[in-house]
């Protein structure tokens, strides 16, 4: 089966994401493989992605978001971290710096 997006035909979930991006994966995620210039030129084109479209990336991690909500809704509960106890040696190093002793 086959989906159309506008004039694009999308056959896998890659193609989905590329069409939403608007940039191919392989500019944010890498390939393997590639020389540091690679790497770097790459970086480079992201950034004045970015630069252009400074709302890409909260686009971006929106639509993350939701797919994992619709996907995985475990991994979006999260429980709480608790604070870590002072030790001996952390709390006379806090001593005086606003920490009860």
């Amino acid at each position: 089966m086959r989906d159309f997006i506008g004039p694009h035909t999308a056959l896998t979930t890659d193609d989905f994401l590329e069409l939403a991006l608007g940039t191919p994966l392989a500019l944010w995620l890498g390939e393997d493989g590639e020389t540091p210039d690679e790497r770097a030129a790459r970086e480079a084109a992201g950034r004045d992605i970015l630069a252009d479209d400074p709302g890409l990336f909260d686009r971006t991690t929106a639509l993350a978001a939701d797919t994992i909500g619709r996907t995985m809704p475990e991994l979006l509960h999260l429980a709480p971290a608790g604070r870590p106890a002072l030790t001996g040696r952390r709390r006379n190093q806090t001593r005086g710096k606003g920490w009860a002793a």
